[in-house]
């Protein structure tokens, strides 16, 4: 759970690169990596999603 909270909330959500992340984490493949970064995305889409639903409340 350590190493999930650190590669998507500490790095990844603060614009550390990919491949950086990659190398702190241990990673010979970058696909490794990538999936937590699946996770960050899927959390933007949610947010960018109520913020949008947020705006159209206040038309």
């Amino acid at each position: 759970m350590a190493r999930h909270t650190f590669a998507t909330t500490i790095t990844l959500s603060n614009n550390v690169l990919i491949e950086t992340v990659s190398k702190m984490l241990g990673h010979s493949d970058l696909k490794t990596t990538q999936i937590y970064a699946k996770v960050v995305d899927e959390k933007m889409k949610s947010d960018m999603n109520a913020l949008r639903l947020r705006m159209i409340e206040q038309v």
